[in-house]
């Protein structure tokens, strides 16, 4: 029997690949693991590929040093508008923020005037341009019902004071919280919450250290805070700001909520020091609850590390305890300190990646925080041999001083935005081109 003739289809034109327009080559930690690859980026800023040998593009190769994605924190005050010029400004936290490796940072609404309704979004939002030198997101406040409807259409997050903190004197009543949660949830935004029940805090008996602050303000006010949050609805991208202790920690995890904790509530207690430089909202707590956050962390069981970057000027600092100001620098010190614990094995390389880039990222809806193709390549360098010593007046933060005065860090060697170098040999190198992002895509709900 003769056999059918053999009908032959035309083959599908293969599409075109990108050339590469550079390709950074060295150890990097791709695909769980720090191998050598060599990573092509795109004329658009973004990853082509990772491991491919690719040719016709200019090539860095990074030597012994290792390439990581940059950070996201999701937790910044950078006083701008309405603060004094020595505490912080767009322009000097967002330089700060890329020589520490963060490429996204979450500013927050508790300016003045509070970002609150559209206009006052849209003035910060022109305040970046021609200013940040890394891309930043911004939160608004939930404000009257319109406002809050128009503000999920332009804002990238909002935040919501359970208590008073700067900036914030008249938090929601408790009792009207259960309706808010349920309209916030239907906008869509991600929601960040500072979860205290002020209801829980003690006397207003001056308190005159950090000891004292933390006495006032004590953990039991955290955990009174979260019934209400913890009964929303799973709709809700919910994600609980700087929690301090690991039996909160505990709970939120097994709830399935996103939460962060911070760099100063996981290397400070409130034996630090005894002066308003350790004065933070919520409070350091002792040094046990501290212990016990920090190996929580370790452990992995902490989705998220913010630093709550919150300056103040020297001057307000150096004020009596009781009238000064809280907050602490920290975008400039958060990664450089955690890498710092990493090459003395006190922290596992994915661990940290995890909870300071890809969590991070993927809670504000960016395609970065990991070496993968579609990825933005926002990617930092690092020498783990080199080390430096923390000085407040080295960094680029403009209040000038660090509650981390002294201790081992280990800087990013160099900063790649969208494949371009603003950072080289420690320096900042770049330009004025971060822009407002808004989330490119729904995060799940809860840590992951």
């Amino acid at each position: 029997m003769v056999p059918p003739p053999v009908r032959r289809h035309r083959s599908e034109p293969e599409e075109a690949v990108p050339a590469p327009s550079f390709i950074l080559a060295g150890r990097a930690f791709a695909r769980g693991k720090i191998q050598p690859v060599e990573i092509a980026i795109g004329e658009d800023g973004r990853i082509l590929s990772v491991g491919k040998v690719r040719v016709g593009a200019p090539r860095h190769d990074v030597g012994d040093a290792v390439i990581l994605p940059a950070a996201t924190d999701l937790h910044v005050h950078f006083r701008d508008p309405g603060g004094p010029q020595d505490a912080e400004s767009i322009a000097s936290g967002t330089v700060a923020a890329a020589l520490g490796g963060v490429g996204l940072v979450g500013e927050m609404p508790n300016t003045v005037p509070s970002v609150a309704d559209v206009d006052a979004l849209r003035a910060k939002s022109a305040r970046v341009y021609g200013r940040a030198a890394i891309d930043v997101l911004l939160y608004a406040s939930p404000g009257s019902p319109r406002d809050r409807a128009r503000l999920a259409r332009v804002a990238g997050a909002f935040k919501l004071y359970l208590s008073p903190t700067t900036g914030i004197a008249d938090p929601p009543p408790i009792d009207e919280l259960p309706a808010l949660l349920a309209e916030l949830s239907e906008l869509g935004l991600p929601l960040s919450v500072h979860a205290e029940d002020p209801t829980r805090f003690g006397p207003p008996d001056r308190p005159r250290d950090p000891a004292g602050w933390n006495a006032h303000r004590p953990s039991a006010a955290e955990l009174a805070a979260l019934p209400p949050l913890l009964a929303a609805s799973p709709a809700l991208r919910l994600h609980v700001a700087h929690v301090t202790t690991a039996i909160e920690a505990g709970r939120l995890r097994e709830r399935g909520v996103s939460f962060e904790t911070t760099p100063h509530h996981l290397f400070l207690s409130d034996r630090s020091g005894t002066d308003a430089r350790f004065k933070v909202n919520p409070p350091l707590r002792s040094e046990p609850e501290r212990a016990a956050l920090w190996e929580a962390f370790r452990r992995g069981e902490v989705p998220c590390i913010a630093s709550d970057h919150a300056p103040h000027p020297r001057s307000e600092k150096a004020l009596p305890f009781d009238r000064a100001p809280s907050g602490v620098p920290g975008v400039e010190t958060m990664v450089p300190l955690l890498l710092a614990r990493v090459r003395t094995g006190e922290l596992d390389l994915p661990t940290l990646l995890r909870a300071a880039c890809d969590r991070p990222a993927r809670w504000f809806g960016q395609p970065m925080g990991r070496i993968a193709p579609g990825h933005r390549a926002h990617l930092i360098v690092v020498d783990f041999r080199k080390r430096t010593t923390l000085h407040g007046g080295r960094l680029h933060s403009a209040c000038g001083w660090t509650p981390f005065e002294g201790w081992e860090a280990i800087l990013p060697r160099e900063h790649y935005r969208d494949g371009l170098r603003i950072v080289e040999d420690g320096e900042y190198v770049g330009a004025p081109t971060g822009r407002v992002v808004r989330p490119e895509f729904a995060a799940p709900r809860g840590p992951r």
